[in-house]
């Protein structure tokens, strides 16, 4: 089967670190452009991070070439520019007036080549807050994100760089649709995406709430239940297990799985709104059921019945998992002077292939100065 590369032939010089700006390149290069990251000569400081930070690096710049330039250096700075007038999309993520000294703002970019798309990822689009620093736990503060996730007076961000990776995908999104203009028009555009904005789009259905309705969601832990059955539960060997009933079809389900059918005859159970008045009452006795069995029986019988459910798992657990060891789930990449590592690719098929670059693998520090730098001076 052959491997989708929709952005094939398409450069794209990317100028960032962190997260939200490599994932904007790494998505971009799993469609099949070819990018090319500049680094500074000691390296993206990314790359040294540890603990938590240490997946930053090897997740998000897979498949990448590395090209060491110092922009404080004129003579880099004029390489970086020399490079960007053979690309067709410059993703960054610095300040605007830092871009601006350098010479390298959209619009000043643009007027030696018009057909450039800037990739602008900031903190936030224009505002009173264009200014501000941002990271995705400030964001998450700020827009309602971590009052939702936490229990009352215990805000928490979500337990990953979801904003950063999402306004890494927006970004590339914008990137898409200013490909299509520029095919239309020939020119091409400045994209900003707003990590504050982001967020802010994730917590719109309860802002939404709000105005439709008037009435204020209370943070998840503590959420009103719109379904039956939405909750975890102790197997007999002290597992937990996610079950749900959403629908009138996954209750019905649900209740004959367990042999709980008395809750289907039951007269005060005959509606959904019924049903998740009386949680007090049923969903006792479905745990006292699922605790008669072990995990991989509840698994069975909730596998056997079509029913909702999830295992509580953790994240290095995925490496076991059988559906993400399926072909195509995970790939495994070459990190120069460290352990090689699986990670997964875009969570899409295209024509049933993983959408995925050609290679995985992380460049060492300046790897592809004589490839790139060197073909620039041949074109003088």
């Amino acid at each position: 089967m052959t491997q989708a590369r929709p952005l094939e032939g398409i450069r794209v010089v990317e100028m960032s670190h962190m997260v939200m700006g490599p994932s904007t390149g790494m998505f971009l290069g799993f469609l099949g452009a070819e990018v090319i990251k500049i680094e500074p000569p000691e390296g993206d400081k990314t790359r040294n991070l540890t603990g938590m930070g240490a997946g930053f690096f090897p997740t998000f710049n897979r498949g990448k070439k590395s090209v060491t330039l110092n922009t404080k250096d004129s003579g880099d700075l004029a390489k970086v520019h020399a490079l960007l007038k053979t690309a067709d999309v410059f993703v960054e993520n610095f300040r605007d007036e830092t871009l601006a000294k350098m010479g390298l703002a959209p619009a000043q970019l643009r007027q030696s080549n018009p057909s450039l798309i800037v990739a602008s990822c900031k903190g936030f689009l224009k505002g009173p807050y264009e200014h501000r620093a941002a990271m995705d736990e400030v964001v998450q503060m700020m827009t309602g994100m971590a009052y939702m996730t936490g229990p009352t007076g215990r805000p928490l961000r979500i337990g990953s760089s979801a904003n950063d990776i999402m306004g890494g995908l927006f970004t590339a999104f914008g990137v898409l649709a200013a490909l299509i203009q520029r095919g239309k028009t020939g020119q091409g555009s400045a994209i900003r995406s707003g990590l504050f904005e982001n967020c802010l789009l994730l917590v719109a259905q309860h802002m939404v709430q709000f105005d439709i309705e008037g009435t204020e969601s209370p943070p998840l832990p503590e959420r009103v239940f719109s379904w039956p059955v939405y909750d975890l539960f102790p197997t007999r060997d002290g597992r937990q297990i996610f079950v749900g009933a959403a629908t009138d079809g996954q209750w019905d389900k649900l209740c004959k799985a367990l042999g709980l059918e008395h809750l289907l005859a039951d007269p005060e159970l005959q509606t959904r709104s019924a049903q998740i008045a009386a949680r007090d009452v049923t969903l006792p006795q479905i745990a006292a059921v699922i605790a008669q069995h072990s995990y991989e029986d509840m698994v069975r019988v909730m596998e056997q019945n079509d029913l909702l459910f999830a295992p509580v798992a953790r994240p290095v657990e995925m490496y076991d998992d059988p559906h993400v060891n399926r072909p195509g789930g995970l790939f495994t990449s070459h990190y120069a002077d460290k352990k090689d590592f699986r990670a997964p690719a875009l969570p899409l098929e295209m024509d049933g292939a993983p959408v995925v670059s050609a290679s995985v693998d992380i460049p060492s520090v300046g790897q592809h100065n004589g490839e790139i730098l060197g073909a620039l001076g041949a074109a003088k």
